[in-house]
């Protein structure tokens, strides 16, 4: 009898714990950087590509800020994100245990980084940076990479304290707001980010300038490239850790194959062109994690 009932409690045990490791829905974030409607639209077809392999409703979320997707992920209520890597180093610095690394984007001619890019409009007399001292200057959010982290560090270092170099600092919200900020003249230059490959007129091969290009939010012949940074490595795509482990292998393997199966869907997901979605580990984010801690005074 005793046996039949540890059997029976054992059972038992095993289903819950099988019961637990069921999802009953699936919540991608999506960084900032366009407006909601355009994240919502340019991401659709993950949306529904991820409900069909997984089985469950999948519901994407558009945060006003960087730091929204940051804390839903770490609250647990989003399970998926292309985060930037700075977003991702104030994930891992919050929580070590929120997320898993996946996959990263990389690019045509085989690399996997972008850079920041300063931009002012064309017939503004900006030409280089040092041009635009004076200026107003926006950022894009202050998680942001490329928006932020990477460029304030840079043009620190060169021209020292950037609210006395530029006549004004602001945050745009994004980098489709700084885009078109600048273009309608809200601000005199500002950064946003692009792969640096291809032509400018076309807003490079993927990034902010390529997908604000290709939505008619802005013509690419008005603004004039002032400035570039170093090479940025690129932001991982990251899945929530605490989610069944057989969930995240699904979806793994559907973004690790998505220039194959759906190249359409994957120019969406990527701002643009790329060529693949590769392998990333959290090793390759420990420059960015120094300079986020450095940043915040850790």
């Amino acid at each position: 009898m005793q046996k039949l009932l540890t059997a029976t409690a054992l059972t038992a045990v095993m289903a819950t714990s099988a019961f637990a490791q069921e999802i009953t829905e699936f919540n991608i974030g999506i960084l900032g950087g366009e407006n909601a409607q355009d994240r919502m639209a340019s991401t659709e077809c993950l949306r529904v590509k991820m409900e069909a392999e997984l089985g469950v409703p999948v519901k994407l979320f558009t945060p006003a800020d960087y730091d929204g997707v940051i804390q839903g992920l770490l609250g647990g209520s989003l399970d998926y994100a292309w985060l930037g890597a700075s977003a991702y180093a104030k994930v891992y610095l919050t929580d070590p245990e929120a997320v898993d690394v996946m996959l990263t984007k990389q690019n045509v001619d085989g690399t996997t980084g972008y850079y920041s890019i300063g931009f002012a409009k064309a017939d503004s007399g900006i030409k280089t940076m040092d041009d635009a001292k004076g200026k107003s200057f926006a950022f894009a959010d202050p998680n942001s990479t490329s928006g932020y982290l990477v460029p304030a560090a840079e043009l620190t270092t060169k021209y020292g304290d950037l609210k006395s170099y530029f006549s004004e600092v602001k945050m745009s919200g994004g980098h489709e707001q700084t885009i078109v900020g600048v273009a309608n003249g809200d601000f005199e230059a500002g950064v946003a980010w692009a792969d640096g490959l291809g032509n400018w007129e076309d807003g490079y091969g993927s990034g902010a300038f390529r997908k604000a290009a290709d939505a008619g939010l802005v013509d690419m012949s008005t603004l004039v490239e002032i400035w570039r940074s170093t090479l940025i490595p690129e932001g991982p795509l990251v899945v929530r850790k605490a989610l069944p482990q057989d969930v995240k292998d699904k979806v793994y393997a559907m973004m690790d194959t998505m220039w194959e199966t759906d190249p359409e869907c994957a120019y969406n997901v990527a701002a643009g062109e790329a060529k693949d979605f590769v392998p990333v580990k959290h090793e390759d984010y420990l420059g960015i994690l120094a300079a986020r801690k450095l940043q915040e005074g850790m």
